[in-house]
């Protein structure tokens, strides 16, 4: 009941968490990776040391580029450019390779253009939309024997709202990342949140169904509960179980993030960030929330 009880703090918690990512958003905008801008990405390792970035930059700079390097494991580096020729990736190569003692291994490079960056960019937005419309359609079908006190289709709704918590949260992240520390936003991290949005609605499905086993037991045991007790009661019950298996999932995570590829830090970092949110709103944002859309109703 603690949780119900006190469920305006947590609501002050998550609206900070959200305001603060929009204004993030809003403030510094999204650093598009190659994925969706077009450009070209291109990996490299060195066999003994690698130059500094400094004077990679330096050695760039006459072939106005627009790059980006990022370093990765301990002698390689990943750069992301503009589009280029093939004279012009020539050149580039030339100028990475400070002498022939040191001439760069290429690990990956690929080029995407500007249209099939906009493709991707309206095929994810379309993926997170048909994502959540389906999830609605699916918690208002497998509730919809529980109508009394809070109708089936509110319990999508807000879940879809959890769920918006879930997925602001790591792109405002994200997004101050970009403009910091250079992050981009790209393809895997789209993937990153269409997997956010799974494990944060199944997190919300327990605590929900849960719910409604508790709303059957008190009308065929006639128990004078108010819904606030039974959805108090509800979380109660689930608490643990919530937690633990999100520990488990972040602890793995964790160890994905801190010893896994350079190529798989950002999207464990947002799958990190995103479950952590998930967990949060499925606990202290979802189940609460019923009960103030019960209380509203009895105002109205």
């Amino acid at each position: 009941m603690y949780i119900v009880n006190h469920r305006k703090i947590f609501y002050i918690i998550a609206t900070v968490l959200m305001a603060g990512s929009l204004l993030a958003m809003f403030t510094w905008g999204f650093n598009p990776g190659i994925d969706f801008k077009g450009g070209s990405i291109l990996e490299v390792s060195y066999q003994t040391t690698r130059p500094e970035i400094a004077t990679l930059n330096q050695a760039l700079a006459p072939l106005s580029l627009d790059q980006s390097i990022r370093p990765t494991g301990e002698l390689g580096y990943i750069i992301r450019l503009k589009s280029i020729t093939e004279p012009e990736r020539v050149l580039l190569m030339k100028a990475i390779t400070p002498n022939v003692a040191t001439t760069p291994e290429v690990k990956r490079f690929d080029s995407i253009g500007p249209l099939l960056g906009r493709e991707a960019l309206s095929k994810s937005l379309v993926s997170i939309i048909l994502v959540l419309l389906a999830i609605v359609i699916f918690i208002t079908f497998a509730f919809r024997k529980v109508s009394e006190p809070v109708a089936s289709w509110k319990y999508g709704l807000i879940t879809v709202f959890a769920l918006f918590h879930d997925v602001l949260v790591p792109t405002g992240v994200f997004v101050a990342l970009g403009h910091f520390a250079g992050f981009e936003i790209d393809t895997l991290f789209v993937t990153a949140l269409l997997v956010i949005l799974g494990f944060s609605v199944h997190d919300t499905i327990v605590v929900f169904d849960r719910v409604r086993e508790n709303l059957k037991l008190a009308h065929a045991n006639h128990t004078k509960k108010s819904f606030e007790e039974i959805v108090g009661d509800s979380i109660s019950q689930t608490f643990i179980r919530s937690i633990n298996t999100s520990l488990t999932t972040l602890l793995a995570l964790a160890v994905l993030y801190f010893i896994g590829p350079e190529v798989t830090k950002h999207f464990s970092l947002a799958l990190l960030v995103g479950i952590t949110a998930g967990t949060y709103s499925s606990i202290f944002i979802g189940s609460p929330l019923l009960v103030t859309v019960e209380k509203w109703q009895h105002k109205g």
